[in-house]
């Protein structure tokens, strides 16, 4: 960031020692209080951080004076209801997230040359980063090669992404992109894009400064906020918004409460890091610290490592918070030291903060907080979350009891409904014969059309079910098997079919990974092995896990039991499981099985890991390697065997587990700076096949009509610099009708394709093979995919049609309601200009910052949705897209109200002059021509979204601000 225009409206620059004699400028914090402005030393650390963007930044027009002073007087117990316009330092994105955002910005270079202006008025003003990171899926596995195999297939399924991608890599000055098989875009953040603190070259009267701030972002994932471990300010938005922070928008967002969470005590032996943040995402979400602070603090806090910060930092999103933020501390500098930064970076972060008076572990008493809640760590006890949700944690001797009980709960009350279950039946499952993709055989002609030769070396592998118990006298072989797996196995209710070590959240965290290792490595030492229908994966975060995996030795033992390396990348976590044995999957089917993955991931909701496993566990790495051995979900391991040893004598998780002290031995042995600085360089060079993938060059795409991944968006066609009206609804039809907790996955689901799909006929329609579908993620470039595919999640329950699943409602029209999918319903709408409405229950939208949860929504023609309360993120993404966000009040819900779909819905009192958080009347007119009216809160938060809700969404807003310049 360079030629940056100094200003200091309230006289706070100062001077200070960068080190090695570096003089550096910093707005100071401490000056504002010294001039009497406010009590800065009593506010969070992350308010003071957000407090310095806003007084850097303060220009008299996007930031002005009222709002550095409204901030700076922050009140604990009742913050004022103001919008902050935060300027973030940097935005990071992800490729699943990161190509609608290109694409969009294709689109609008597109529309700004159709009105015959320079199209480079389009260009981030920001650094932006994009890793390509969830593109990666586990169709090969247990195998050596699973990783090479597994990025070949990427590779020929996302070449046209790439190619786009590549464009605009060198269309955009600031973008840079980090190719796949690097890692997971929150590991590569935490272990080498952040800085801590930042730099710019500045000027004012004609003098030049070096100015440093700290580093701060937005990111189009929810698990942004993984990076609040290292004491950096950031948190996930949905990509328009950061579109608009790319293009010189203030991130705008309430003055939020923060909740201190004091911590005290150490974790106990046998308790991870993933325990700790289990406990804490069910405490908080207890709590309801949804659009919230959270600001870790005490001795407790001081106590964690980074990496065990950053696991409690990433599941912000599963708690509700905006953020989990711990402060900056002498753990902070180690970590940015640990990890190969260089010794003037590490200088510049620890004396800056020092400048600022904020280094260091704040203690009881020292910050006020809106609320203040204890934990004492060494309370945490060894659990797991789920089926469902992330959480609902359950003890871990505990889990096999709860199981049960859910088997036989009615649906209605969220189990399964299974009675009279004997959970010691199982079915035999033959496993000749190779897995499927994409849910279908990969038969032999079928393997040629994907460019793999079957008759090669890779048939020839050994397979997991036919390998010997291991000798634990002799050096062991990485042996392996790979997609083709044989045997037999049996299935049945609880019967783990997926144990993944997946996703950012714990595959980030040294401790957890040895520790996974070492388990292993005991229970090949016992002769344990596991059983050929559980399908093992290791989808570290990061190369480094896999550099200290081998040093340490302990590689070979997960690749023992199946857990061999398939790609860097969140694999299972986002539903990228790839697909199970045909033989498998049909045996749920005829028997309706409720089987269970297990994963060291963040989410676990309906249909997200795989279409067809009912029960998703989270949990801690080590555990994923346990629960792979005993097979099953229904069993309390502190009292039942994994299994036996090769003399027949049981073997308990307790014989297992590894010590506190052999984690921390291997960690210590393992980790190096130089590995780092080794594995973050010359990215480019180190994948060729990202080199060899071709791309066009220009300031402008060239839309392909041809393509099935790009396709330019609707959203500027017909473009005018005239902003719309804001009017009344009327005349409005439901097109679904929701209950509770219905998330970002089952609006716009990341997985797998099906074949009899609105998109899966698309598709098909256009030459496609159902083997060839990819997943719905990696077509959000698409919008005709996407649109299709939005509510089209298998599991998603429309109560227009009770006892029914999957993407489907009722067509009103002239008489009873028709049954058809709900594309197909809204294309029908659409015909006659009806406007339409979703109805839902409470924490509607949670999960993923989705950006197609609301732009398919938008697509579809719904105008409003009505909920008992909406996640965060999403409720943004709606008003960024123009649709308007409607809530009940207190103690209604959708359900509550009785309405079968036959209604039709009118929102009256909505007019140019809104305001943020007003109430309309929703007036609902039954099929006897019986009106009945309520009141509903408009959740336009802040007085900027009435502007991008007039404009029909935040991009728009933009552009014509940028035509205006």
């Amino acid at each position: 960031m360079t030629g940056w225009k100094m200003h200091d409206e309230f006289k706070t620059l100062r001077k200070f020692d960068a080190g090695k004699g570096r003089d550096a400028s910093f707005y100071s914090l401490p000056a504002l209080e010294e001039q009497g402005i406010a009590k800065i030393s009593r506010l969070p650390i992350s308010i003071r951080i957000v407090l310095e963007s806003v007084l850097r930044n303060c220009d008299g027009q996007k930031v002005r004076r009222k709002d550095v002073e409204a901030l700076a007087n922050w009140n604990a117990k009742s913050p004022a209801n103001e919008e902050i316009p935060f300027v973030v330092a940097r935005i990071v994105l992800q490729d699943f997230t990161g190509v609608p955002l290109v694409v969009d910005l294709a689109a609008m270079r597109s529309a700004v040359k159709r009105l015959g202006r320079d199209p480079k008025i389009i260009e981030p003003l920001v650094p932006v980063d994009l890793v390509v990171d969830h593109s990666v899926q586990v169709d090969f596995f247990g195998s050596a090669r699973a990783l090479e195999l597994n990025l070949d297939m990427e590779f020929k399924r996302n070449r046209e992404r790439y190619q786009f991608l590549k464009w605009g890599q060198q269309a955009f000055k600031t973008f840079q992109l980090i190719p796949p098989g690097i890692g997971i875009v929150h590991q590569v953040n935490l272990e080498y894009l952040a800085k801590g603190v930042l730099s710019a070259q500045s000027t004012s009267n004609n003098q030049a400064s070096t100015i440093y701030f700290p580093d701060t972002l937005v990111g189009t994932d929810s698990h942004t906020t993984m990076i609040n471990g290292l004491g950096v300010v950031g948190w996930g938005v949905g990509g328009i918004e950061a579109e608009a922070g790319m293009l010189g928008q203030p991130v705008y967002f309430l003055t939020p409460e923060v909740v201190g969470m004091h911590m005290s005590g150490q974790l106990r032996e046998g308790v991870t890091a993933t325990d700790l943040v289990l406990h804490i995402t069910q405490l908080l979400r207890a709590q309801k610290v949804v659009g919230k602070f959270v600001e870790f603090y005490g001795e407790g806090a001081a106590s964690l490592p980074v990496p065990d910060r950053a696991t409690i930092g990433n599941m912000s999103p599963e708690y509700g918070a905006t953020m989990g933020y711990f402060p900056i501390d002498q753990e902070s500098v180690d970590y940015l030291t640990a990890t190969g930064r260089s010794e003037e970076q590490c200088l510049a972060f620890e004396n800056y903060f020092r400048a600022q008076k904020m280094f260091g572990m704040p203690l009881k008493g020292e910050i006020d907080y809106s609320v203040d809640i204890d934990l004492d760590l060494a309370e945490v006890q060894p659990s797991v979350a789920g089926p469902k949700r992330p959480q609902d944690r359950i003890n871990l001797p505990d889990l096999g009891k709860t199981f049960r009980a859910l088997l036989e709960k009615p649906v209605r009350d969220g189990g399964y409904g299974k009675q009279d279950v004997d959970l010691r039946e199982k079915h035999l499952v033959e496993l000749n014969g190779s897995a499927p993709r994409n849910g279908e055989m990969a038969s032999t002609d079928k393997m040629e059309d994907q460019g793999i030769n079957p008759g090669d070396e890779l048939n020839k592998i050994e397979m997991v079910s036919n390998r010997p118990t291991p000798d634990p006298g002799k050096e062991i072989e990485a042996e392996s098997s790979d997609v083709f797996t044989h045997g037999r196995t049996r299935v049945g209710h609880g019967s783990v079919l997926i144990a993944a070590i997946t996703s950012c959240t714990n595959t980030s965290n040294p401790s957890v990974m040895i520790a996974a290792g070492l388990l292993a490595k005991k229970a090949v030492e016992r002769g344990l092995r596991v059983d050929p229908g559980v399908k093992t994966s290791l989808a570290p975060g990061s190369r480094v896990v896999s550099d200290y995996l081998h040093k340490t030795g302990l590689q070979k033992y997960l690749d023992q039991l199946g857990f061999n390396l398939v790609g860097y990348g969140c694999t299972t976590c986002i539903g990228n499981s790839g697909p199970l044995h045909p033989n498998i999957e049909k045996a749920i089917h005829k028997h309706d099985l409720v089987a269970a993955s297990v994963l060291s991931g963040n989410r676990n909701f309906e249909a997200r890991v795989h279409q067809h496993i009912k029960a998703n566990f989270l949990m801690s790495p080590p555990l994923v390697v346990a629960f792979a051995l005993a097979g099953r979900v229904h069993i309390n391991l502190s009292r039942e065997p994994l299994g036996k040893d090769r003399d027949g004598k049981e073997v308990f998780l307790r014989d297992l587990w590894p010590s506190l002290s052999e984690i921390r031995d291997a960690v210590q042995t393992a980790l190096a700076p130089d590995t780092f600085r080794k594995l973050y360089r010359d990215f480019a060079d180190q994948n060729p096949k990202w080199n060899d993938i071709p791309s066009s060059t220009g300031d402008i795409y060239e839309w392909d009509e041809k393509s099935n991944y790009i396709h330019e968006p609707p959203f500027f066609k017909n473009f005018s610099m005239e902003p719309g009206h804001i009017e009344e609804i009327r005349g409005a039809r439901a097109l679904g009708i929701f209950g509770d907790t219905v998330t970002t996955d089952h609006i716009s689901p990341a997985g797998a394709i099906r074949e009899t799909s609105p998109a899966g006929k698309y598709l098909i329609s256009r030459g496609i093979q159902p083997r060839d579908f990819n997943s719905y993620g990696s077509r959000r470039g698409n919008d005709l995919v996407m649109t299709r595919g939005t509510f089209a999640n298998v599991r998603i329950k429309n109560l227009m049609l009770p006892g029914t699943e999957g993407g489907v409602t009722k067509y009103f029209a002239n008489g009873e309601g028709k049954e058809m999918s709900i594309f197909d319903a809204a294309m029908k709408y659409a015909e006659t200009n009806t406007p339409l409405v979703i109805l839902a229950g409470h924490e509607y939208g949670t999960g993923s910052s989705r950006d197609w949860a609301a732009k398919g929504t938008r697509l579809l023609g719904v105008k409003a949705v009505v909920a008992a309360s909406f996640e965060r993120i999403h409720r943004s993404n709606l008003v960024g897209m123009g649709v308007l966000p409607l809530q009940f009040p207190d103690g209604t819900i959708a359900l509550s109200l009785g309405l079968d779909g036959s209604e039709i819905f009118s929102i009256i009192g909505l007019s140019e002059t809104i305001k943020p958080g007003q109430t309309v009347t929703l007036e609902i007119e039954g099929k006897n021509r019986h009106k009945r009216s309520l009141r509903v809160k408009v959740r336009i938060d802040t007085p900027i979204e009435i502007d991008y809700y007039r404009h029909g969404g935040i991009l728009p807003f933009v552009l014509r601000q940028l035509l205006l310049r």
